[in-house]
């Protein structure tokens, strides 16, 4: 059954990322799959009130302050009159958050329980358990958690990351990966005739000769959890080892300044190219210009471009950590610590192993559009929505059947379809967060009640008009939709085409 549903989240267009292409692509499938998708995120540079993007999606950009890395200013309260409106005047059903660092998600999560709408939250990271910033962020997860009825998370180590840090019930966290959309992530062929399109002929073997130059593409945000660090160190050891080798690097981030520094130190201008930012749509224009895509990440859920890399047909270097080992087999990459050392040794043995023909790069795409769809993510989690809603049975969501005496599933374990909207059972929920952290998130759900029974009365739905529903088009079927309806990373089709609603 259709469902009317609502993607929230202070990460999405047209800043660009993982998780902003994962809300996009998740929505566009859902939309072709029959469902009513919209966006709620805060207003970016040049981008206010509502729009619609690609395939017919509203994005709703609430104007609020952002604060830091897009991430809008916790007001608790604010948010929900505006809130409250977009989701009556849409015919919400079901809200869908995104990200543990977005405020807009958090609070989204609480008014639409509030409201008594079903609530999913999506994990898109990792985090630690012993400085500050990880403890005060887990405390506040387990607070947006502690009444959601089910999680999502992009990998398994994801998922055991998740539930440690919230403390929730494994039974209602599921693992749904990312994927990309392969079409646009193909690589160079060598034997394109005249006229001919290169999108329609078969990549060929790339032998490389000990002197043939190997380019290594860098593309990440310049910050110090994407591994930037060790970056810096590693670029001027493995160029000095490696005399046909360069990098070519793509991003931008505080730790610029220390790139730029590192090459003008070590005069490696003629070696390393930094291309500063670059748009979605170009990434697979900068890859295809590499044989290796070097990704030293200190910690990562899933890591999205590796997969992008290896479309492209490029050999991975990467370090073991997160979820990065479930991402590719090993055939397409070559694991390192998160070590200087390793990185460097990681790196000659997939120059060498290159340079001696003993990887078949060409075969990558094809075994990478095999490994990862849209669609199949749209479909798994289009399940989670029929299991909250109830459309799906207990033995059908979980695979088996519960002990049926009354006391197997409850409010508090976090059942999908059974979390319960009584503000007793709510607050029941909430007080066993914590000795003090409890009470505070007990008052915080009175008052975001006793707000909602305030707007009920001053505003009352009667007086919110119904958004009219953009036209559906004819369900399309899974090979259909992979080829089409991914506009966003396509030159063609990734313009947003904005116009005022009616």
């Amino acid at each position: 059954m259709p469902y009317n549903i609502a993607m929230v989240s202070d990460f999405f267009f047209p800043q660009p990322g993982g998780v902003e292409s994962h809300i996009y692509q998740l929505s566009t499938k859902l939309i072709d799959r029959g469902h009513k998708v919209i966006i709620i995120t805060h207003a970016y540079a040049g981008r206010t009130g509502v729009r619609y993007l690609t395939n017919g999606l509203k994005v709703y950009h609430v104007p609020f302050l952002v604060i830091y890395r897009e991430t809008t200013f916790p007001t608790v309260f604010s948010f929900f009159p505006i809130f409250r409106n977009i989701v009556l005047r849409e015919q919400i059903e079901i809200v869908h958050g995104h990200a543990s660092l977005s405020n807009l998600c958090h609070e989204a999560i609480l008014h639409a329980r509030t409201m008594g709408l079903r609530t999913v939250f999506t994990d898109h990271s990792l985090f630690g358990f012993a400085d500050a910033a990880s403890i005060l962020t887990n405390k506040l997860l387990k607070f947006a958690l502690s009444d959601v009825d089910h999680v999502i998370c992009v990998s398994h180590t994801c998922k055991e990351n998740t539930v440690l840090r919230a403390s929730l019930d494994p039974l209602m966290v599921s693992v749904i990966p990312n994927a990309v959309v392969a079409e646009n992530f193909r690589p160079l062929t060598q034997h394109a005739s005249d006229g001919e399109s290169s999108a329609l002929v078969s990549p060929q073997p790339r032998n490389l000769s000990r002197n043939d130059t190997i380019t290594i593409v860098v593309i990440s945000r310049l910050f110090y959890n994407k591994g930037t660090d060790l970056l810096i160190a590693a670029i001027p050891r493995i160029l000095a080892t490696q005399p046909n080798v360069r990098f070519l690097i793509a991003g931008s981030g505080p730790k610029a300044i220390d790139l730029e520094q590192m090459i003008e130190r070590n005069v490696l201008q003629d070696r390393v190219e930094l291309l500063g930012p670059v748009r979605h749509e170009e990434v697979r224009d900068v890859m295809v210009k590499g044989q290796i895509y070097f990704h030293p990440s200190l910690t990562e859920a899933f890591g999205t471009v590796i997969v992008e890399a290896a479309s492209c047909g490029l050999y991975v270097v990467c370090t073991r950590v997160g979820g990065i080992p479930e991402v590719l087999p090993e055939h397409m990459t070559v694991f390192a610590k998160p070590e200087e050392d390793d990185l460097v040794r990681a790196t000659g043995q997939a120059i060498a192993a290159l340079r001696a023909n003993k990887v078949r790069t060409e075969r990558f795409h094809e075994q990478v559009c095999m490994m990862y769809s849209w669609t199949d993510v749209a479909k798994r989690t289009e399940r989670v929505y029929g299991g909250i809603s109830g459309a799906l049975s207990e033995e059908e969501f979980y695979g088996y059947r519960g002990v049926d005496d009354g006391k197997s599933w409850n409010a508090t374990r976090g059942r999908a379809g059974v979390q319960s909207f009584a503000l007793i059972d709510r607050l029941k929920r909430y007080y066993g967060c914590g000795i003090w952290a409890g009470k505070l998130f007990c008052l915080c759900v009175v008052v975001d009640y006793l707000l909602f029974v305030f707007l009920e009365i001053f505003a009352p739905r009667t007086n919110i008009d119904i958004a009219r529903n953009w036209p559906k088009k004819p369900a399309l079927n899974a090979q259909a939709s992979d080829a089409g309806g991914s506009g966003i990373g396509r030159k063609r089709s990734g313009r947003h085409r904005d116009r005022p609603e009616g």
